[in-house]
């Protein structure tokens, strides 16, 4: 016997007495039909409805008469569908595309290219003859000196003719000019820099190979030919003097030279002059001119222009009028109008010290002072 279906009666019924028939008057109004009562002889119970499964015809199935022609339709809680998994192993392997790319970049990084080169520094006070002249126009100096012809500012660096060489192209020789540029203007024309004790604009500026020993300079100041502040920056003493007139004259250039395949060289000789005043004036306080001399020497790799960095590898500065008595690794302490440089000669040099740097002095030429 079919699991859900029952006899309704063991009994006769009106097909055996007698075959499918109507009543004798007919169907009563609102009583089963004919089609109704050929199932009344099945019932069907809870456990059977429940068990049931919904199930509807494929278009596909439906034209395919060799096919079973039913669909089973899906249970809502039958896992995660074809397209959800999909969507998963794309986003896990655009995650893990982009960990490989960010560790196997394209680029060098810093730690891979050849070590940076440390700074050698030279810096050589200049100590005036007689007493340092000065005016109540700072432009009446410059006018009497040899800053006469001098631009204001960065302009006095004007751009050299360049090319490309063999292994560098033009856009990456502009590049190099570029960043030495920027260097000479943040370290000695900018008067947060000069006057204000910040570092920030020049530090920014440096391979990253470099900034211990320029922390260790500006922190740690020594006259070592290493770590003297004044050969990475001109810096003055703020307690002492301050600017008299805020456009620097300068005059200098800048040349390139591929030293291998992977470097480039830039050399810049940039000479600044400054018009001073105490810090603390009296009225009627002369200003006078202050000259520093440098010449540097830039190194670059393809990370360093890519990064818009630079590695200052010499140094040698020459400042004046100063006292060759005075230290001038730290800051310079300009001699103002008025002034004489103090007797005495530099520090002494210890020949056996197997770090030191000579302890060097000049003397100033009186046609490096205005002619008033």
């Amino acid at each position: 016997m079919r699991r859900g279906v029952y006899p309704r009666s063991a009994g006769p019924t009106l097909e055996s007495m007698g075959g499918r028939g109507e009543p004798p008057d007919g169907t009563p109004e609102g009583a089963p039909s004919g089609a109704e009562d050929e199932y009344r002889s099945v019932v069907f119970d809870e456990s059977f409805v429940r068990a049931a499964r919904l199930q509807e015809y494929s278009a596909q199935e439906r034209m395919t008469d060799h096919t079973p022609a039913v669909r089973r339709r899906p249970s809502p809680h039958t896992g995660l569908s074809r397209q959800a998994l999909a969507l998963l192993l794309l986003i896990a392997l655009a995650f893990a595309t982009a960990i490989f790319m960010g560790v196997r970049t394209p680029y060098r990084s810093p730690l891979t290219e050849r070590p940076a080169e440390a700074l050698r520094t030279t810096v050589v006070p200049l100590a005036p003859r007689g007493e340092v002249p000065g005016a109540a126009d700072p432009g009446e100096l410059y006018a009497h000196s040899q800053a006469a012809g001098f631009e204001a500012g960065a302009e006095g660096i004007p751009w050299p003719a360049h090319r490309a060489t063999a292994h560098f192209s033009d856009s990456q020789v502009v590049a190099a000019l570029t960043y030495a540029r920027d260097y000479i203007v943040a370290s000695s024309l900018d008067p947060a820099v000069l006057t204000g004790g910040a570092v920030d604009a020049v530090r920014s500026l440096l391979d990253p190979g470099q900034l211990d020993q320029f922390d260790q300079s500006i922190e740690h100041p020594a006259a070592d030919g290493r770590h003297a502040p004044t050969g990475w920056l001109v810096r003055f003493d703020p307690a002492r003097v301050r600017l008299a007139d805020p456009r620097i004259r300068m005059r200098g250039s800048l040349q390139t030279a591929e030293t291998d395949a992977d470097t480039l060289e830039v050399t810049a000789d940039p000479t600044a002059v400054y018009a001073l005043r105490p810090a603390v004036a009296a009225a009627g306080a002369r200003a006078s001119l202050f000259t520093v001399r440098r010449e540097l020497r830039f190194r670059f790799d393809r990370e360093d222009l890519r990064l818009h960095q630079v590695q200052l590898v010499a140094s040698t500065v020459q400042a004046g009028p100063l006292s060759c008595s005075e230290d001038s690794t730290a800051r310079f302490g300009p001699l103002l109008a008025g002034q004489h440089a103090k007797a005495g000669g530099p520090a002494g040099t210890d020949p056996y010290a197997p770090d030191g740097a000579p302890a060097l002095c000049g003397t100033l030429a009186p046609s490096a002072q205005p002619r008033l």
